[in-house]
C-alpha cells in the first residue's frame, strides 16, 4: 500500500549486530519502533479504507496496513456478489485488538456510517446502485441499499408482472433510487425504471415498423375481463374480448392462458399513445363462410343459447354463428311474454331455420315449429258444444280470458259466466290461475280466439222459472240488497227478483229492511232481460181492496168462486201448485 513509500532507514542502525543476533535491547526498541512507523496509526471507531486479501464462504479478510488484518463476515458482503481479492473497501474499526489480539472490523457499520449521505447522492444524480433483496413483504421486497434496507414494490421489480416474487430473494440487482422520505428514512427503489427508458426508445423504434394488417407472433403477458395485453417483443399490445374469437367469450381465460405464444394481426395502432390494437379470430376464415352451403330455411339445426333478452334469445348453432328466436317464435301463444321464460343461457336447443340471409350473415329460427300449430286442426279438437277444462289467465270488464292449452285461448263473456248470478266483475266469479269448466260456443279461426261459455254446462233455470214466477203469484223472499231505487229480492224458490221503494212499505207503514224475509207478489216476469217485478205491498193491499162477498142463501154462496179472489186463491191454493211443481223439479235434477 501507499504507507510504504516515503519510509527510510535509520541511519545509526547497526545492520551487522542484527544480522549475527547481538543486538542490544536498546537496538530492538529501535526495530520495533522502525517497524511502527511503517504502519498505519488506526484509531478505533474509525472508517478507514481495506484491501480484501481473501474471500470465502464464512469471512473476508481484510487488510487496513495495521500490524494485523482484520476478519469480516462474508454476510456482510452479500449485497455484492463479485467481490473479489484486491477490492477496496470501507471498514469500520470496532476494536484494535480483542482478547486474542484481533482487530475487529465491520463493513456494515462503515456503509451505515455513511450510506444515507449516499443514498440521497444516488437520487440527486440519478446514480445506478446495487441491492441485495433480503426477504418479501407485503406488496414487494426489501432490499438492503449501502446497509439501509430499502421498499422495493412488486410493480417496481419489471416491466412485466411478477407472479412468483420468492425466485427474487437472494439475488443482487441494480436499481435507481427513486423516493426517499427524510422525516421516516424510508428509501424507495425500482428495477423497472433502469429499463424503462431504454424499453421506451425500443417501443418507439418497433411501433415505427408496424403496418396495418402486419402478422406477429406475441407472448400473453396479461388477461384482463376486457382483453389479453400480448407482448410483441418490447411493446405491448391488446386483443379485445370481441376479437379473440368469431364465437362469444365471456371469459378470455376459455381461449388463453399465461405466457401462451399466440400469432396475432395489427388491427389498429396510434404512434403518439403507444397504443396497438390486435386481433387473433381475423388469422381464421369467418365461420358464415365456412357454413355448410346445403343449409336451407326449413332445416333443424342444434345449439347453444349464449344471450337471452326480453324479445328473444340468440343461439350459436357454430363458433361465430348465431341465429336470433324471437320470443315470438317460441310458443303458439298470443300472450306477450319474455323469452327467459322459456329459455336460459348454455341451454342446448333445437330450432327450424326460418329465414337465412348469408350476405347479411343474419339468421332466424323458430322453436314453435317443431310442434304442430293447434288451430291448424281447432275444428277437430274443440268443436263448438264440446266441454273442456280450462286456466284462467286475466280479466277484463267484458270478460275472462282463458287458455286452454298453450296456444289456444278462449274468451267467457261477463253475461256467459251465470244464468242466475248478477256478476258485476270477472274477479267476483273466480281467480287469476284458477280452473273454469267451459263449453265451446264459436270458433274465429282467422283471429285465433275461440267464445266459450261457463253457464251452458247447466239448464237455464228460466225455463223452469216461467211457469213458477206466473204473475199475481206470490212467493216467500229474502231482501238481499236495498239501493235508492229499490232492492233486490232473493226469492226461496230460486232467482232474484226486484222491488221498487213504494213496493216495499209493509202493512204497518214502515219500510223493509235488508235482511227481512216476507212474500212477494210477481207483478212482472220478463224472460228474455230475466225480469222479475216484487211486490210486498200488493200482498195485503190486493186483499183489502176485494169487495166482502154477501151472505146470501146457499145457492148464492155456490156462485162466490166465480168472484175470482186473486190474494185468497195466489196465497191457499196457488202455493200447492207451486210446491208441486218445486218438488218436481228437484226430483228432476
Amino acid at each position: 500500500m501507499s504507507n510504504f513509500k516515503n519510509v527510510e532507514p535509520l541511519a545509526e542502525f547497526n545492520w551487522e549486530q542484527f544480522e549475527q543476533g547481538t543486538t542490544s535491547e536498546v537496538a530492538k526498541e529501535e526495530v520495533e519502533k522502525a517497524y511502527e512507523e511503517t504502519l498505519n496509526k488506526v484509531s478505533e471507531h474509525q472508517v478507514v479504507d481495506g484491501k480484501v486479501i481473501s474471500v470465502d464462504k464464512k469471512e473476508v479478510i481484510i487488510n487496513i496496513g495495521y500490524k494485523s488484518d482484520g476478519v469480516i463476515p462474508a454476510s456482510e458482503f452479500r449485497y455484492n456478489p463479485d467481490l473479489k481479492v484486491g477490492d477496496i473497501v470501507e471498514v469500520y474499526v470496532e476494536n484494535q485488538e480483542d482478547k486474542k489480539g484481533q482487530l475487529i472490523l465491520s463493513h456494515k457499520k462503515a456503509r451505515m456510517s455513511k450510506s444515507w449521505d449516499r443514498v440521497n447522492a444516488a437520487l440527486e444524480k440519478e446514480e445506478v446502485v446495487q441491492g441485495f433483496i433480503k426477504c418479501r413483504t407485503k406488496g414487494g421486497m426489501i432490499v438492503d441499499v449501502f446497509g439501509i434496507e430499502a421498499f422495493l414494490p412488486g410493480s417496481q421489480i419489471d416491466v412485466h408482472p411478477i407472479r412468483d416474487y420468492d425466485v427474487f430473494v437472494g439475488k443482487t440487482m441494480e436499481f435507481r433510487i427513486v423516493k426517499i422520505n427524510q422525516e421516516y428514512r424510508n428509501v424507495v427503489v425500482s428495477h423497472k425504471a433502469l429499463i424503462e427508458a431504454e424499453l421506451e426508445a425500443q417501443k418507439k423504434e418497433i411501433i415505427g415498423r408496424l403496418e396495418k394488417g402486419q402478422i406477429l407472433e406475441g407472448t400473453v403477458k396479461n388477461i384482463v375481463s376486457y382483453g389479453v395485453f400480448v407482448d410483441l417483443g418490447g411493446v405491448d399490445g391488446l386483443i379485445h374480448i370481441t376479437d379473440l374469437s368469431w364465437g362469444r367469450v365471456s371469459d378470455p381465460h376459455e381461449v388463453v392462458a399465461l405466457d401462451d405464444k399466440i400469432q396475432v394481426v395489427i388491427l389498429d395502432f396510434d404512434n403518439e399513445k403507444q397504443r396497438i390494437a390486435l386481433g387473433h379470430k381475423q388469422l381464421t376464415p369467418h365461420p358464415w363462410d365456412a357454413l355448410d352451403k346445403e343449409l336451407k330455411v326449413g332445416d333443424h339445426v342444434k345449439g347453444k343459447v349464449v344471450v337471452i333478452a326480453d324479445y328473444g334469445a340468440f343461439v350459436e348453432v357454430a363458433p361465430g354463428v348465431e341465429g336470433l328466436i324471437h320470443v315470438s317464435e317460441m310458443s303458439w301463444s298470443q300472450h306477450l311474454r319474455s323469452a327467459q321464460e322459456f329459455l336460459n343461457v348454455g341451454d342446448e336447443v333445437e330450432a327450424v331455420i326460418l329465414t337465412l340471409e348469408r350476405e347479411d350473415r343474419k339468421m332466424s329460427l323458430g322453436i314453435k315449429q317443431l310442434k304442430a300449430d293447434p288451430w291448424e286442426t281447432i275444428e277437430e279438437k274443440y268443436p263448438v258444444g264440446s266441454k273442456h277444462t280450462a286456466k284462467v289467465r286475466n280479466f277484463t270488464n267484458f270478460g275472462i280470458f282463458v287458455e286452454l292449452e298453450e296456444g289456444v285461448d278462449g274468451l267467457i263473456h261477463i253475461s256467459d259466466l251465470s244464468w242466475t248470478q248478477r256478476v258485476k266483475h270477472p274477479s267476483e266469479f273466480t281467480q287469476v290461475g284458477a280452473e273454469i269448466d267451459v263449453v265451446v260456443l264459436e270458433i274465429d279461426k282467422e283471429n285465433r280466439r275461440l267464445s266459450l261459455g261457463h253457464k251452458q254446462l247447466e239448464e237455464n233455470p228460466w225455463d223452469a222459472y216461467e211457469t213458477l214466477y206466473v204473475p199475481g203469484t206470490i212467493h216467500t223472499g229474502k231482501v238481499a240488497e236495498l239501493m235508492d231505487k229499490g232492492a233486490v229480492i232473493a226469492l226461496n224458490e230460486g232467482g232474484e227478483g226486484f222491488a221498487t221503494p213504494k213496493h216495499l212499505v209493509k202493512e204497518d207503514g214502515s219500510q223493509a229492511q235488508q235482511g227481512e224475509e216476507l212474500p212477494f207478489k210477481v207483478i212482472e216476469f220478463v224472460k228474455d232481460t230475466k225480469r222479475i217485478i216484487l211486490s210486498h205491498s200488493r200482498t195485503f193491499e190486493d186483499v183489502k181492496e176485494e169487495p166482502k162477498p154477501a151472505k146470501k142463501t146457499p145457492a148464492k154462496k155456490a156462485d162466490a168462486p166465480q168472484v175470482n179472489n186473486v190474494a185468497a186463491s195466489t196465497s191457499l191454493g196457488d202455493l200447492d201448485v207451486l210446491a208441486d211443481l218445486k218438488a218436481k223439479m228437484e226430483q228432476g235434477e
